[in-house]
């Protein structure tokens, strides 16, 4: 699916809503899949600036108490710890209801470090969905340990027609020579995760605040409203 701005993203889904069995769409478990690697911790032209990391912690905070009540998540960091670079893809827990101050903590507890396996970090996440569920992936690059991203995208296109991996990507830094991104190159300016929503039906989002790192994460895993009117149509 097409890359959105934010503000078109957001006339899709309203958040936060009514009470939950008020809400359509949110049948569906999902997976958060989070970017704990090592430029998610580094410091930029103004080391005064907080950290990516620093700021996509306030994100989650303000986000989940508008998700959580509506749908189950799970989540999967990658980054820190493993044998090597490449092997810190952590499964943190899988789609649990009110699930928002256990990502919180998830997210809290991140220290930065690592390389980024993005293809095998959203492989992961859909194994624990199976053929039905909403991969959400917040990313601030490409693919740095060796995976295809479009590859996986048109793998699980063909096998779980029924699983949608949306990419927020967060000051996303690109890097199109990166030797250990083979189809970075096929993408020109935007990371590689992009051809997973793109094969999956899913959406990318691109964004650089607080703000709208906190709106996609409502937009991606929150819940289409039914039944609202309009203030002004219920007052007539």
């Amino acid at each position: 699916m097409r890359a959105l701005p934010l503000c078109l993203a957001l006339s899709l889904t309203a958040l936060p809503g009514p009470a939950p069995q008020a809400a359509a769409g949110c049948a569906r478990d999902a997976m958060l899949v989070f970017d704990g690697s090592g430029s998610m911790g580094e410091v930029g032209h103004d080391p005064t600036a907080p950290t990516r990391i620093e700021d996509a912690r306030r994100a989650v905070r303000a986000a989940m108490p508008d998700i959580a009540p509506y749908r189950r998540v799970g989540l999967l960091t990658y980054g820190p710890g493993g044998a090597h670079a490449c092997a810190g893809i952590d499964l943190r827990f899988g789609p649990r209801a009110d699930a928002g101050p256990a990502v919180v903590a998830g997210i809290e507890g991140l220290a930065p470090g690592g390389l980024t396996p993005l293809a095998a970090s959203v492989a992961a996440a859909a194994d624990v969905l199976g053929d039905e569920g909403i991969v959400v992936l917040v990313t601030d690059g490409n693919e740095t340990c060796g995976g295809t991203p479009c590859a996986l995208g048109a793998q699980l296109a063909g096998t779980a027609p029924g699983l949608t991996v949306h990419v927020i990507g967060f000051r996303v830094v690109y890097d199109p020579f990166s030797w250990n991104s083979p189809e970075a190159k096929a993408l020109d300016g935007q990371t590689v995760a992009k051809c997973l929503p793109d094969a999956t039906g899913g959406l990318f989002v691109s964004t650089e605040t607080v703000d709208e790192l906190a709106d996609a994460l409502r937009v991606t895993l929150g819940c289409v409203v039914v039944g609202r009117v309009p203030s002004d149509e219920a007052a007539s």
